[in-house]
């Protein structure tokens, strides 16, 4: 764990010199956690492109964690370092003395700390007993990671063909799990490395989102606010919670302690919590997000300033105004590797922020040149040869995924009050358009506390409306199309116009904590009902209430034996499941879980018809296992249960790996 945590804090020190390049004014903790996501793409980028080269060797590890700390060398200079020294004297300034309000600002980073540890803890779970997920919605997920890991750490090349659909190449945005297994060669073990990344890249994610929301409106409990609306989002599930309370005897206490199921995702809520059914499921979002949060940062900051812009400024940038969007932009670059729908979101974005603010048409073609400049090359490479069908991720689909629910009523139960106080959020915005003439006429009239109330709003610039039409525009398209075979996936789209949608959000609740007491109550009973559901489901997770078995002991011993006994070229035929036992061999498998490659666009019924044929014998079975190149066939209780294998034919095979009832056979010479 402490090499881990080293190897993190040399990335993020690293990624932290390069904000002075982007940043002039953000604390240290800002500079910290961008740096730790931007540090993290660049050295995930170095080790893809070594690979190439050389593999995925420790030296190789090394030498990209030794690139990942060059931009250390900017320090050198010595208005950086001053401004380094200044960062760091005012952060520990906010440490030193004893106030309310410092300590307030230490529980808030320490609590959620914390939260983010226990929670991540229960991603992963390696006992005598097998492997473990305390993540309801990680039982899938989990394994199709851990067989991209050890691909990369095992695999016989680089990089490595789709190890769920062997002989093509594997274009899943892998760059997150690829440096996981970069730890692993630095000598981390595979749990603490993903616990530790999966850590700082969530709690990167909420000093991001803090920032940006404070640049947005301007308020401080606003961008307090929102990182909690997110991690703890979720819809009117308490109202399915407070009905099995009361339809059953246990006390409260002994019912939380026992949640039967999650009250934010099933068959009557879809759109989950951000914690439990995307971030800890989905690591290339957790490392994505952020990069894209601190890319529309940049964007706001091109675009809030055309406002004041004259029509000559344009023809007066200099390279030192320009540099910025470029490196964020190269940083947007690694995207493709990292997470496509972030990229796709980001493009919306620059697209109508240099339509609506051409004054800074050349900060924003700076940022695109710098995103195009990686970007190009990775989207080609991974377009090429690809198995993916493109046409699968675009389609007609109303609703999202509504099923039989009505449009409004769903969004109305997944979402909660998000909508009445985005509305409320806008028109405060709004309002600070109106003439300030105007505006003063009614603040002589108004109370103490409501001019301290609309404060609030006067702060947020009225430009906020017009940056915020992209993210609404993708909340509109995304309930009109699909975008991925799998409809539920535009929540990789969604949640960038729900995380836009909190600086609005945060700043109605702010408005009505400041009006008066009876206002506050208003205030408190909104944020208990935007984060009840999600805070059941966390609580769920983190209390250790969901042991869900993933693999069995016999299944990680033969996945072992297989490692030592073939060669890394190997191709094994399995059971479509997820949860196969090859997984953990960092071999490739034929065929494995159809939901997996189905989602990304792979058409897998031809392959899944021969592997039926083949595991039914005869000579059939033996001209497809020469054609496909199969190597070895594995035959579990997995196998029997739902393909009635023909083992009498297998038989004839020599076994080169076993552990209880797991056999696996060698087909070829």
């Amino acid at each position: 764990m402490i090499l881990g945590l080293i190897i993190l804090i040399l990335i993020a020190i690293g990624g932290a010199a390069v904000t002075y390049l982007i940043e002039d004014e953000e604390p240290l903790l800002w500079r910290l956690a961008a740096g730790c996501v931007i540090g993290s793409a660049v050295f995930g980028l170095s080790g893809f492109v070594l690979g190439f080269a050389f593999a995925i060797t420790p030296a190789v590890a090394a030498a990209a964690l030794a690139i990942t700390l060059l931009p250390l060398l900017l320090l050198l200079d010595e208005s950086r370092r001053k401004a380094f020294d200044r960062d760091r004297v005012l952060a520990r300034g906010k440490l030193q003395g004893a106030t309310g309000v410092k300590f307030l600002r230490f529980f808030y980073y320490a609590f959620f700390l914390g939260l983010l540890i226990l929670f991540f803890d229960r991603a992963i779970i390696i006992n005598e007993q097998g492997i473990f997920t305390g993540g309801s919605n990680n039982l899938g997920d989990l394994p199709f990671h851990l067989g991209a890991i050890y691909a990369f750490t095992e695999g016989a090349s680089f990089p490595p063909d789709n190890p769920n659909f062997a002989g093509v190449k594997f274009t899943y945005p892998f760059i997150a799990d690829l440096i996981t297994a970069m730890f692993m060669k630095l000598g981390v073990g595979l749990r603490e490395a993903m616990l530790i990344q999966n850590v700082a890249w969530a709690f990167s994610l909420l000093v991001v989102l803090e920032r940006l929301v404070l640049k947005l409106v301007g308020d401080t409990f606003a961008a307090k606010l929102a990182p909690v609306l997110l991690f703890l989002s979720g819809g009117m599930g308490f109202v399915v919670f407070f009905g099995d309370y009361f339809g059953q005897t246990k006390g409260l206490f002994e019912l939380l302690w026992n949640l039967p199921k999650d009250y934010t995702i099933g068959d009557q809520f879809r759109w989950g919590n951000s914690l439990t059914t995307l971030f800890l499921t989905q690591r290339s979002l957790l490392l994505g997000m952020p990069i894209a949060l601190i890319a529309i940062g940049a964007i706001w900051r091109a675009f809030a300033q055309t406002e004041n812009a004259q029509e000559s400024d344009g023809l007066k940038v200099s390279y030192t105004q320009l540099l910025p969007y470029v490196l964020v932009g190269l940083t947007v670059g690694t995207l493709p590797l990292i997470h496509v729908h972030s990229l796709a979101v980001l493009f919306v974005v620059g697209l109508f922020a240099l339509g609506f603010g051409p004054g800074r048409w050349r900060e924003l073609l700076a940022f695109a040149f710098g995103t195009a400049v990686i970007a190009i090359p990775l989207l080609a490479w991974s377009m090429t040869g690809s198995a993916t069908r493109t046409s699968e991720f675009i389609g007609f689909h109303f609703g999202w995924d509504k099923r039989d629910d009505y449009f409004l009523w769903f969004w109305l139960k997944n979402t909660g009050l998000i909508f009445p106080l985005l509305a409320t959020g806008i028109y405060l915005v709004w309002t600070a358009a109106r003439p300030v003439r105007e505006k003063a006429k009614e603040k002589k009239k108004a109370t103490k506390a409501e001019r301290e109330a609309d404060a609030v709003a006067i702060k947020a610039s009225p430009t906020l409306l017009l940056f915020y039409v992209p993210f609404a525009v993708l909340f509109v398209v995304s309930n009109v199309f699909k975008f991925a075979p799998w409809e539920w996936d535009n929540i990789k789209i969604l949640i960038y116009w729900y995380g836009m949608s909190l600086p609005f959000v945060a700043l109605a609740i702010a408005w009505l904590w400041r009006r008066s007491s009876s206002w506050k109550a208003v205030a408190a009973v909104a944020v208990i009902v935007l984060t009840m559901s999600g805070g059941l489901d966390v609580w769920r997770t983190l209390s250790g209430q969901i042991n869900y078995r993933v693999f069995e002991p016999d299944a990680v011993t033969v996945a072992n034996r297989i490692r030592a006994s073939t060669r890394p070229d190997a191709v094994l035929l399995n059971a479509p499941t997820y949860n196969s036992a090859v997984v953990l061999s960092g071999r490739s498998s034929f065929m494995r879980y159809a939901g997996h490659l189905g989602s990304h666009g792979i058409d897998y019924k031809p392959r899944e018809e021969d592997l039926k044929a083949i595991y039914r014998g005869g000579a059939q079975a033996e001209e497809l296992i020469r054609a496909h190149g199969i190597t070895h066939v594995l035959i579990s209780p997995e196998e029997r249960n739902t393909l009635s294998p023909n083992e009498q034919f297998f038989a004839r095979y020599s076994v080169i790996a076993e552990s209880g009832q797991y056999r696996v056979y060698k087909v070829v010479e």
